[in-house]
């Protein structure tokens, strides 16, 4: 079963009047992520950062935190910063691990 967060993606660069220097500004957006092939998560300081200079859409509260998921695909992996603490996360991943158990003991 998948969990439902809200990711954080990068949106064109912003080109600062008078100067060269391009900001990369950010959107939302649903994300389903399967429990099982989720490797490491940790904050993301970096996207606190990003809020804190408006690169982030306005509808976020300044005090919201972010995590960066890293799942694996094989040979491969992905990493993903999603909308809230990793303790947040961790519990949504735990809530419908629970719920998977629930559903497979009949």
């Amino acid at each position: 079963m998948n969990v439902k967060l809200t990711e954080v993606v990068p949106q064109r660069a912003l080109a600062n009047e008078g100067t060269a220097i391009a900001k990369e500004t950010y959107t939302l957006r649903e994300v389903y992520i399967n429990p099982e092939h989720i490797v490491c998560m940790r904050a993301d300081e970096r996207m606190k950062r990003c809020l804190s200079e408006n690169l982030l859409p306005n509808n976020l509260d300044q005090r919201q935190e972010f995590t960066k998921i890293y799942i694996n695909r094989g040979q491969s992996g992905i990493d993903i910063t999603v909308v809230g603490s990793p303790n947040i996360v961790q519990s949504k991943m735990f809530e419908v691990a629970k719920k998977n158990k629930e559903i497979l003991k009949g």
